[in-house]
């Protein structure tokens, strides 16, 4: 695997089944990443500090995977020029729609990309995180554009199956 490029944060450990599945996807395109469990409540200075290093050690792009009033990927996007990228994780009596609400509603100025809730949102989150590390990294560019041509075949392998 290459030098890490994304760092994923995490709001607690009990993220790692769905934050596992971003991991695995940046694995598929040699996309070195780091991994943290970090509280935006719980340890804010932690926080705080991650983000402000992130761009000096060589990350490209930040992951935050968070539930419930789902802060992380504020504080980080507060923190940093990098891009971050928020998971909303599902869970507590809202099932997740606490977080996405939480994540989506960034005031101007402090964006936060957020992906899906739910086993979706890990993976599109890794394949967010290497669309924008492709824009400086054409070999990087060249796997993603040859995954997307999987997913083609892989709906015309289908289409097929039905249609016959």
């Amino acid at each position: 695997m290459s030098d890490i490029r994304v760092g994923i944060v995490m709001g607690s450990d009990s993220d790692w089944p769905l934050v596992k599945k971003a991991c695995e996807t940046l694995e598929s395109f040699g996309v070195g990443y780091e991994t943290r469990v970090i509280s935006a409540h719980r340890t804010p200075e932690t926080a705080l500090e991650y983000a402000k290093a992130a761009e000096g050690r060589g990350l490209g792009v930040v992951i935050a995977a968070a539930g419930g009033a789902a802060h992380l990927g504020g504080i980080l996007a507060a923190g940093t020029v990098l891009p971050v990228i928020g998971i909303p994780v599902a869970g507590g009596a809202l099932n997740g729609l606490d977080a996405l609400y939480s994540t989506v509603q960034m005031p101007s100025g402090v964006p936060v990309a957020t992906v899906a809730v739910g086993s979706a949102g890990p993976v599109n989150a890794a394949l967010l995180a290497v669309q924008i590390l492709g824009t400086a990294d054409p070999s990087l560019r060249e796997k993603f554009k040859a995954h997307k041509q999987t997913l083609r075949e892989k709906v015309a392998a289908a289409d097929e199956r039905i249609h016959a």
